[in-house]
């Protein structure tokens, strides 16, 4: 399997590990040419796409996709350019602004994201940007190089919803700004930033992959596993600079309560008819997605949404490939018979069905 580089911060839903598999799936196809990467997250799989010379869209609903994407699919000037920009604001005095008074601390037992020193550049640096008047694509660029510089010196386990309470062996790093790794493409790349069922309305393709924000399969629990919104209100701020209303201990923006961020795919509630209605959702997506063939994700979870799954499946496509990848062993095999992803309990394991519309 191939080892295509991406660039990318911390994140939950990452599919980091599967990229070598869905190549490899990608290319066996024959006349491929137009992609889409329906929920690109942090647009690890857009940019392994675009650097496979597909002409790839990359759509989320999140705007910090939407300037990662733009960073690694569509901007246009030099590397000389950018770094040139970058040397500059690396050299910014910090001050007490209002991702300081917000994020900032000198005392771990604050709990807080970031030491001040960090959040001072921070503040420093993003008014900058917005001072300096850029053209979209620019400032994608320099806002992709200042959310990967400050992943790297959080004071957390991955996510925005919590902190830890002690220092993290990285936080007491310096904030630096680097040059995103950016790739030469070969084909017309679009980012959009827009409900996924407009995007496969208003759009045909060669090959979808679906990685949906499946919620949470204990019925115990609320009706999501992740709200992406809240995990990573942080990056939505820095990019927006819009000094929202905070919530909580964890200073969350107000807009990113479970209430007003949450998608019919993380929705684990029942219909009248006893059905999920994500997987409703994931039905009518499928459904409705006008491409050759569609690529879908799936993580180990509750035997029933499984079995629903499979009825959608075989209802909506030819099921051409089922694959399952150990993250453990880090293998990848072929499944023998479509109900034997179902056997595997406690354990973790990604799923990849590959379907050829009806």
């Amino acid at each position: 399997m191939e080892n295509i580089k991406t660039e990318g911060i911390k994140y939950a839903g990452s599919k980091l590990k599967l990229i070598p598999c869905i190549l490899q799936i990608l290319s066996e196809l024959k006349g491929v040419n137009r992609v889409l990467d329906g929920f690109s997250g942090t647009t690890r799989v857009s940019q392994a796409f675009a650097q496979k010379g597909y002409a790839t869209t990359s759509n989320d609903i999140s705007v910090w996709s939407e300037v990662f994407a733009t960073c690694y699919l569509t901007s246009q000037a030099s590397d000389q350019y950018y770094q040139e920009i970058i040397d500059y604001l690396n050299n910014l005095n910090g001050f007490d602004g209002w991702f300081t008074l917000n994020y900032g601390s000198e005392e771990a037992s604050a709990k807080r994201p970031f030491q001040t020193k960090n959040t001072q550049k921070l503040d420093a640096i993003r008014e900058e940007i917005d001072r300096m008047k850029l053209i979209w694509e620019d400032k994608c660029v320099l806002l992709t190089s200042l959310i990967l510089a400050l992943d790297k010196v959080d004071n957390t386990l991955g996510h925005y919803v919590s902190y830890l309470s002690e220092w993290s062996p990285r936080s007491y790093h310096d904030l630096k700004l680097t040059l995103p790794a950016r790739f030469p493409t070969s084909s017309a790349n679009s980012v959009l930033r827009q409900d996924i069922f407009q995007t496969i309305a208003e759009n045909q393709f060669d090959f979808a992959y679906f990685d949906p924000p499946y919620g949470s399969n204990n019925q115990k629990m609320p009706p999501s596993r992740i709200r992406y919104a809240s995990y990573y209100h942080i990056w939505k701020t820095v990019i927006l600079n819009d000094h929202p209303p905070l919530f909580g201990k964890a200073n969350r923006r107000e807009d990113s309560r479970d209430m007003a961020t949450s998608s019919v795919f993380e929705e684990y509630r029942k219909n009248e008819k006893g059905h999920f209605l994500a997987m409703e959702a994931l039905k009518k997506l499928i459904e409705e997605t006008h491409a050759h063939y569609i690529l879908l994700s799936y993580s180990s979870g509750g035997r029933t949404e499984k079995e629903e799954l499979m009825n959608i499946i075989s209802s909506t496509g030819k099921l051409l490939k089922a694959l399952e990848i150990d993250y453990r062993k880090n293998v990848m095999a072929n499944m023998r018979w479509t109900n034997e992803w179902i056997r595997q309990e406690n354990r973790h394991y990604e799923y990849l069905f590959l379907l050829e519309k009806i």
